[in-house]
């Protein structure tokens, strides 16, 4: 029983230490100095529960290890200083919400008050996600990849997805050219075009899918400004409502959008952010560049099975494209990992079977209509 009691013990002063690190690191990258100030403070509270599981360790006579951040952690953490908090908040959001619950059931984390200092953190970080804009600070690569931004609007599950994309449905165009026993050339020939059909049409549907947005966004925002112009002591009452939903007084938030109505422009920008969720300066990013980011992904993803054949023998390009395919495949589950909160090692070996059936499924399907044809 103590052994398993030092067991998690160990496991929580893990999360602790980790948590520690990734906050200390936003708070040394947010620009923001309020920010900062709370990311400083829950990387204190972080650092108060992993010297409470250190105690609990010495408790029972167990060895306190000297714990560095994991790979999730020192990875989350590169890409907070290379691209901002904003880049990694998604992802922090959903650890956190999905890490909320884990004291619950211990008993002595419930004697020490961290449960609810957990629940506490994952509502801290929500609120603000919520007040940051998601994804790249200053760059529209957050938008990328309309189809993944259900997801959480995460550029970094987008820039994943994407790249998985060309790699998994070029590796298997591959695989079945190569299963219908045709040679390096015409293989080489169908994955470049399969790379670039793949990048064409993801890049238009991108464009076409953030336009979209931005042309519904444009008619919400003219349709809201011809509301404010003909009834505006209906949007004076409205924007006072909004704020009171915010825990302003009533009579506060009735002076607040009074004033605000003195000035059309300033309550017309509030209306669209507040009641429609739109930021009139952003209107969803540009097209050009979410399309531009949806090419280079996927064909990023694509050129890796299509590689080998450029310099080896049928055969061996064969075996080359399955390779280092299998590695890229397995480096793609390890960074969907920094987003799920699952274990590399399951996420690297999860995605490598997927994408390996799909691949041996079209091979097979190519060696069948290659023997057909060839009959």
């Amino acid at each position: 029983m103590a052994t398993d009691d030092a067991s998690r013990y160990r496991a929580n002063l893990q999360g602790e230490v980790d948590g520690a690190s990734l906050y200390r690191t936003l708070a040394a990258t947010e620009r923001d100095p309020h920010l900062a100030d709370i990311y400083r403070r829950l990387a204190s509270v972080e650092e108060a529960h992993a010297e409470f599981w250190r105690g609990q360790l010495r408790r029972l006579g167990a060895k306190v290890p000297g714990l560095r951040p994991d790979l999730r952690t020192r990875a989350l953490g590169w890409l907070a200083r290379r691209f901002g908090p904003g880049f990694v908040l998604p992802t922090l959001q959903a650890l956190e919400r999905g890490d909320s619950a884990q004291y619950d059931d211990q008993p002595e984390a419930v004697a020490g008050g961290l449960p609810a200092a957990e629940r506490s953190h994952a509502r801290i970080v929500q609120a603000v996600a919520a007040a940051e804009p998601s994804g790249l600070e200053g760059s529209s690569i957050a938008r990328l990849e309309g189809r993944h931004r259900a997801l959480g609007g995460n550029a970094l599950r987008a820039a994943v997805l994407g790249a998985n994309d060309g790699l998994v449905s070029n590796l298997s165009l591959v695989m079945g050219m190569a299963g219908a026993a045709a040679g390096g050339g015409t293989v080489l020939l169908t994955g470049l075009a399969g790379l670039v059909a793949g990048a064409c049409s993801m890049a238009m549907g991108e464009w076409i899918s953030v336009n979209s947005s931005r042309e519904l966004a444009q008619k919400q925002i003219a349709t809201e400004s011809a509301e404010l112009a003909a009834s505006p002591e209906e949007e004076q009452e409205e924007l006072a409502l909004i704020y009171q939903a915010k825990g302003i007084p009533a009579e506060q938030a009735h002076a607040l959008a009074e004033r605000l109505m003195k000035s059309r422009s300033g309550a017309l920008d509030t209306l669209v952010r507040e009641e429609l969720g739109i930021d009139p300066a952003e209107l969803g990013g540009s097209a050009w560049t979410a399309a531009g980011w949806s090419f280079v992904l996927f064909g990023a993803g694509a050129l890796i099975p299509v590689a080998p054949f450029f310099v080896l023998a049928e055969r061996a390009a064969i075996v080359a494209s399955v390779a280092l395919s299998g590695l890229a495949l397995l480096g793609i589950g390890a960074g969907t990992s920094l987003f799920t909160g699952r274990a590399l090692a399951f996420s690297g070996l999860r995605q490598l079977g997927v994408g390996l059936a799909a691949a041996a499924v079209t091979y097979g399907v190519g060696a069948l209509v290659g023997v057909t044809l060839g009959g």
